[in-house]
């Protein structure tokens, strides 16, 4: 027999129960191999139940990709918000966001893969991950033009090109084929990272 579905302000509520137990899910078994009967069966409702709150399947994985991207943005946040030269702080949001993806692809396959899907499929909560780092770019860019650290005078446009620039030590597919081959990350993100820094200053 269905638990009993929450009504009022509990919707909510149950809605992120669900995701928390797709996203437990996901991370041990991965979410091609999660099935919706599984995220029922552990919640102790129906199927038809869980379709209440989502209207499919892949609706599940797109909010639970979010989740994971949304924490990313959150930690970001924080390197941005630590007083210090923009340019420090440029550098050290570049270098995190991609130990992060490193490690999420050494260390969490299964979300690396979820990861990958939204990339290569280009799903509406990848391209809102993309345009919230450049938000988070351009903040940083414009705190080096009002401080005279940084000689562009479009933030926006430049924090376009950061981001762009960036990618190849972004992009989940990119991160793996690097590991995989042995490819230094450190090194090239390093260099990459200086050339970025050299490109926005006002100085040579």
């Amino acid at each position: 027999m269905d638990s009993p579905i929450p009504t009022g302000i509990d919707v909510c509520l149950f809605r992120e129960r669900i995701l928390d137990v797709a996203e437990e899910h996901f991370r041990r078994i991965g979410h091609q191999k999660t099935s919706v009967d599984d995220m029922a069966v552990h919640l102790g409702v129906s199927r038809a139940n869980i379709y209440r709150f989502f209207p499919s399947r892949s609706a599940i994985n797109k909010s639970v990709c979010g989740r994971f991207l949304n924490r990313t943005i959150l930690f970001g946040e924080a390197i941005a918000d630590v007083p210090g030269p923009a340019r420090t702080k440029l550098v050290a949001l570049l270098q995190a966001l991609h130990r992060e993806r490193k490690s999420t692809f050494m260390r969490q396959k299964p979300i690396h893969d979820l990861i990958t899907a939204a990339t290569n499929e280009n799903w509406a909560v990848n391209r809102a991950h993309n345009e919230q780092l450049v938000g988070l770019t351009e903040a940083i860019v414009r705190e080096g033009i009002e401080a005279g650290e940084f000689g562009v005078k479009d933030s926006a446009q430049a924090a376009r090109s950061v981001v762009k620039s960036f990618m190849p030590f972004y992009h989940p597919v990119l991160i793996e084929q690097g590991v995989r081959s042995g490819e230094d990350t450190e090194a090239g993100l390093l260099a990459q990272t200086s050339f970025i820094a050299a490109a926005l200053s006002t100085s040579p």
